[in-house]
């Protein structure tokens, strides 16, 4: 007996090896099973093209109505602008079919991409679509402008899935001056950490994700079109400073302004995907901004600023104006010690850049010029993190980028854009808009899109001449009352009253 028992002992011992290894087995194929079941069905999705993640809703927001932005004309042969969108975009046109040799190029954007405060026979577009005639005479170009006034990224998602169809070879994005202009809510992203959100946005790529989703959703009884979450926008933008006390509206908010600015970064990578998705090629364009003649629209205090350091931070200004142009070097000193008090203020950014440059000192009002603009709390120009969004979405999907924020910089008086390039904040001299499409067509023949015939560009300036000569007095008298229009509406100056009827989607709170 005692010489079975280690035997025994043994045996025993063996088996619970072997126990342990299968159920070890049975626990590792169980892992390796779920990935592989899901890669399966990502497959099969993909075959039957169902979840493709740029067909599904935006997160952030949803809209009451879709309409067309092109509409078949009365005898069928056209496709033209809808009058009912008169209000935002210029009349254009493209015939319903595409001829062989026809190169069909679609700008979307908002009034810079329109050319305000001039219109489109001024933009971009129109000197790119002349460049390629001449550039190219044998292939038909066709240039359309989906600009619209005051239009954000998120609105221009339905017109891109519009032209998608409408025989596109190309579109151009030239998008983030907007994306402050209407009030939504993002009350998911306020208690969301922000390391989250990546996971978020892989998680949204995948079809099997999007089909559980939108299967979640019609459980619980509410709209795919206009998900629960998300602010529910007007079919047509609604701007806030559209309306009389609209600049009064806007205050500091650190929660809002990410989520505007996580909003755009998907949008832009949304739009990039869709295109690729329908075999359309995409040319992003990083917008550029007026530093160096363009005030803050709106500052505010640092939060909890107390009495006396608001009292000193005032006697640091006044003391600034009062030997400002007579000691400029002071000046920058005292100024900078309000700087110390509130770095959060505006508007002393923008002073300080004033007397750093006139001092010469370019770089350091460089960087007190772009703390002016990234600290306005009306920003109605673009802010840096999507300047860089834009940069980094180019560059990790190998698009055709024209980056008009260096092309003005190299233009402007010591790299500081400025009014010699842009007729207000964002907006483009015409001259401006010329330089752009020049780069536009440089860029495009870099990557063989256009193969431009020898000594075109001895054409181009006869060309732009006779253009501009035929447009005539009141086209250019009124981009000149549009300017003035514009620049008072930028300083809140609407005559609008606003609607009686309550919003449909959620208020912000404002910091007092």
């Amino acid at each position: 007996m005692t010489r079975d028992t280690p035997m025994a002992s043994s045996r025993d011992s063996a088996k619970r090896v072997s126990s342990r290894r299968r159920a070890m087995g049975f626990r590792l194929a169980a892992v390796l099973v779920a990935p592989v079941l899901l890669a399966l069905g990502e497959m099969t999705f993909v075959l039957l093209d169902w979840g493709r993640p740029t067909r599904c809703d935006d997160p952030f927001v949803g809209f009451s109505a879709i309409h067309p932005l092109f509409v078949r004309s009365a005898d069928g042969a056209r496709y033209e602008t809808a009058r009912s969108r008169y209000r935002c975009f210029r009349p254009q046109s493209f015939p319903a079919k595409k001829g062989a040799d026809e190169v069909r190029i679609f700008a979307l954007g908002g009034s810079t991409v329109q050319g305000r405060p001039y219109a489109v026979e001024t933009s971009f577009t129109t000197w790119l679509e002349m460049n390629l005639r001449l550039a190219e005479p044998a292939r038909t170009w066709r240039v359309v402008n989906c600009g619209g006034i005051s239009y954000a990224s998120y609105r221009l998602v339905p017109i891109l899935r519009e032209v998608l169809g409408r025989g596109a070879d190309m579109v151009i994005l030239y998008t983030g001056h907007n994306e402050f202009l209407e009030d939504r809510e993002y009350a998911d992203l306020r208690d969301r950490p922000r390391w989250i959100a990546w996971p978020c946005e892989q998680l949204a790529r995948m079809r099997t994700f999007n089909l559980l989703r939108a299967g979640w959703v019609r459980l619980a009884g509410e709209s795919v079109e206009a998900p629960g979450p998300a602010s529910v926008l007007k079919a047509d933008v609604d701007a806030i400073l559209d309306y009389q006390g609209g600049l009064a509206k806007y205050h500091r908010d650190e929660p809002w302004r990410r989520g505007v600015i996580e909003h755009f970064g998907y949008n832009l990578r949304r739009m990039v995907r869709m295109s690729r998705d329908a075999g359309v090629a995409v040319l992003l364009v990083n917008p550029a901004c007026n530093l160096r003649d363009c005030p803050p629209f709106k500052s505010q205090h640092r939060d909890g600023l107390t009495g006396a350091e608001r009292r000193r931070w005032e006697a640091l200004c006044r003391q600034a104006a009062d030997c400002s142009g007579a000691d400029a070097h002071r000046a920058v000193r005292l100024l900078r010690q309000a700087v110390a008090i509130d770095g959060r203020h505006a508007g002393l950014h923008y002073r300080l850049a004033k007397e750093l440059d006139a001092m010469g000192d370019v770089l350091a009002a460089r960087e007190s010029y772009l703390r002016a603009k990234e600290q306005d709390v009306c920003p109605l120009r673009i802010v840096e993190p999507m300047n860089a969004a834009i940069l980094e979405i180019a560059r990790q999907a190998g698009t055709a980028l024209v980056d008009v924020r260096k092309l003005i910089a190299e233009r402007s008086d010591r790299g500081i854009p400025g009014e010699a390039c842009l007729s207000d904040h964002v907006h483009l001299r015409i001259a401006t808009h010329r330089l752009v499409a020049d780069a536009m067509i440089d860029e495009l023949a870099r990557r063989g899109v256009v193969r431009p015939r020898a000594g075109w560009r001895q054409q181009q300036e006869p060309a732009a001449q006779k253009h501009l000569a035929s447009l005539g007095y009141e086209y250019f008298a009124a981009g000149v009352r549009r300017l003035e229009a514009v620049q008072g509406w930028a300083a809140g100056r609407a005559t609008l009253v606003p609607p009686d009827e309550p919003s449909t989607r959620p208020k912000r709170k404002a910091n007092p």
